[in-house]
């Protein structure tokens, strides 16, 4: 007769715990989102993201060796433009203000890998990711005058020293219009991740806070996936793949961890998971009453996003979980 199997032999000591763990959270999991605004010596606190601020480039550069010490290898900028007009000026100028951040902290930290998000919201006096002719308020985004003014975003990036240019806006053909501008322009080399699975989630609410991005008009809908797909995300991530992406991203995470496992299934590139700012917040905000132990529910997150197929984790938890990791 066979002995019972008892598992809770393999949990009787956290050196053996350790030992037979399956999923480990270690710093080069990470990346971190960082927002840049115009001005000098800015540090603004986000209201509905405590310990979120919009900072200044001098501001940038200091966070940015912050995180470089901390052993967090890279991080993705946001830019919040001073002017914004219907052709989404501030993300293709050679001066906007992701160009001037990612200018310098290649400049102050060269060894930290600079990702930035290539999108439109936070430069359209809409709020959407796309263009829109002046004056339509059926909040109907263009698709292919967008792939312009995206390649023309991601070609600056590029001159300006970006690393990784991570595309969001859920246009169709953004991955191929991305690739072939930056290969006319010579940056056969410096890599896409796309937000290949960027669903309309109420999650998003206080990122729009920190970018200043809300829809004046209308909302995301029509361009951002149904939550209640899952299969159209892989008819997605196939689409990108063909076009030439070279990491995938899945946005939000928690919410859709399923999605994340369907993807790292059906793909051998690295796949990433946005834990956005609703996740966060509501997260600090339990902490912050008390209701919660906080580094145990980030680091229980964490590691469900690395069980679930996860390879890279764009979070704000990001300082405090290297902190943590000792």
């Amino acid at each position: 007769m066979f002995p019972i199997h008892r598992p809770r032999r393999l949990r009787t000591s956290d050196p053996l715990r350790r030992m037979v763990r399956e999923n480990i959270v270690t710093t080069n999991d990470l990346m971190y989102p960082l927002f840049a605004v115009p001005g000098d010596s800015i540090a603004k606190e986000v209201k509905s993201m405590p310990g979120v601020y919009q900072m200044s480039v001098d501001k940038i550069v200091e966070e940015a060796k912050e995180v470089r010490d901390l052993g967090i290898p890279g991080i993705i900028l946001f830019g919040i433009p001073e002017d914004k007009d219907v052709e989404a000026t501030g993300a293709w100028h050679d001066c906007g203000i992701v160009q001037k951040a990612t200018e310098a902290v290649k400049k102050a930290v060269p060894d930290l890998v600079v990702a930035v998000d290539t999108c439109l919201c936070e430069y359209t006096n809409h709020g959407h990711c796309g263009y829109s002719e002046v004056g339509d308020l059926s909040g109907r985004v263009l698709n292919d005058p967008t792939l312009e003014l995206l390649k023309k975003t991601a070609v600056a990036q590029a001159k300006a020293g970006a690393d990784i240019i991570a595309p969001s806006g859920m246009m169709d053909g953004f991955v191929q219009a991305i690739r072939s501008s930056l290969d006319e322009a010579g940056y056969e080399n410096l890599p896409i991740l796309s937000y290949a699975a960027k669903y309309a989630s109420a999650y998003y609410g206080p990122f729009r806070d920190a970018a200043e991005s809300a829809p004046q008009f209308g909302d995301r809908r029509t361009y951002q996936m149904d939550p209640a797909n899952g299969t159209e995300a892989i008819k997605e991530i196939e689409l990108d793949i063909a076009e030439g992406a070279d990491m995938l991203m899945v946005k939000p995470a928690l919410a859709y961890m399923d999605i994340i496992w369907r993807v790292k299934q059906a793909t051998n590139l690295p796949v990433a998971a946005y834990n956005v700012s609703g996740e966060y917040s509501m997260v600090k905000a339990a902490a912050l009453n008390g209701w919660i132990d906080e580094e145990k529910v980030v680091m229980e997150t964490m590691t469900a996003f690395k069980r679930s197929g996860t390879d890279l984790i764009l979070t704000y938890h990001a300082k405090d979980v290297a902190r943590w990791l000792g």
